[in-house]
């Protein structure tokens, strides 16, 4: 496994100072943002695509400072009820997969995206209860007339270039939990996998240790992010809850770094049953707690998953 960070937290930053910085404390990958949510302050798909000298200054720097890219984040909503909206985050994540190919990146990262509940809708609907049957219309509608038909047109993208598409689970998309993960994956291919960031699975429930071994090969990628569930909050409110991600002292839960959700022991056991299920990509650090600075925060994930993580090879077991 190797240790990477997710540059929005530094995009205040130009792409060498990042890659000089994180180089200092030890990172050894870093994910980019190219489009979508996480932006463009580091790499722009549109220029490097078009210009072969800009193209190489990225792997001039790269190399300069002793770094890969473990992979391309271009989060978006393809399948946007607004047709504009999902055209721009279509054409991005093509950007997107045809610059980590030239880049020899292998995994491009997206969300799988939220339709409307019918054709003429104009904002995504994100279903989560059975009845009244009314919801059960809506998800036929989006999975069987939208969701998938897309992904096995956009997922040929990938292909022609070489890239595979991870999918970070994440509620408001039809892709938020394991299950729904490999319900497309089973219905587009292998090509399609999961980003596994925790942050989103633990308020809802999820246990990382029983995730990680049913999806298996399936993870593409993983996003080291934790969440603290407030216990008071969801005692009177549940886990459900759409106030400001600011408002922290009444959110049922909020983004933490690592080690303020979840301790130690927790992260050492993600890390090692991701290495029983054969995963030895990246562990990319996505820095989004708001009671901490970019700085501060990112520098205690990365002390905590220096203790947690295995870097090395096992060799063979001299003890049986």
């Amino acid at each position: 496994m190797k240790l990477s960070v997710l540059t929005v937290c530094v995009a205040d930053k130009t792409l060498e100072e990042a890659l000089l910085y994180l180089n200092s404390l030890g990172v050894q990958q870093v994910e980019l943002g190219a489009g979508g949510f996480p932006g463009k302050a580091h790499i722009d798909p549109d220029i490097l695509l078009e210009d072969e000298s800009k193209l190489q200054e990225v792997k001039n720097l790269l190399k300069k400072y002793n770094m890969e890219i473990s992979a391309l984040s271009v989060h978006g909503n393809p399948v946007h009820p607004q047709k504009e909206i999902a055209e721009k985050a279509h054409q991005e994540y093509c950007q997107a997969v045809k610059l980590a190919e030239k880049l020899n990146v292998k995994t491009v990262i997206t969300f799988s995206g939220c339709p409307g509940d019918h054709e003429g809708a104009k904002y995504p609907n994100w279903v989560t209860c059975p009845w009244p049957d009314d919801f059960l219309n809506v998800l036929d509608y989006q999975w069987n007339e939208v969701l998938i038909p897309y992904w096995k047109e956009a997922i040929k993208v990938a292909k022609e270039h070489g890239v595979r598409v991870a999918l970070e689970m994440h509620p408001g998309f039809c892709v938020y939990n394991p299950t729904t993960m490999m319900k497309l994956r089973e219905a587009v291919g292998p090509e399609l996998g999961a980003n596994f960031d925790p942050s989103h699975l633990y308020w809802q429930g999820i246990d990382m240790v029983a995730a990680i071994r049913y999806l298996g090969d399936a993870i593409f990628h993983f996003h080291a992010k934790d969440t603290k569930i407030d216990k008071l909050n969801t005692g009177v409110c549940g886990v459900l809850d759409t106030k400001h991600y600011s408002d922290e002292i009444h959110r049922s839960w909020i983004f933490r770094s690592l080690g303020y959700g979840h301790g130690i022991e927790e992260w050492k056991d993600i890390i090692s049953n991701l290495r029983m299920v054969g995963y030895e990509g990246a562990v990319s650090i996505e820095h989004e707690d708001s009671l901490m600075t970019g700085k501060e925060g990112l520098e205690k994930a990365i002390a905590l998953l220096k203790e947690a993580m295995v870097f090395e090879q096992t060799g063979e077991m001299w003890w049986a």
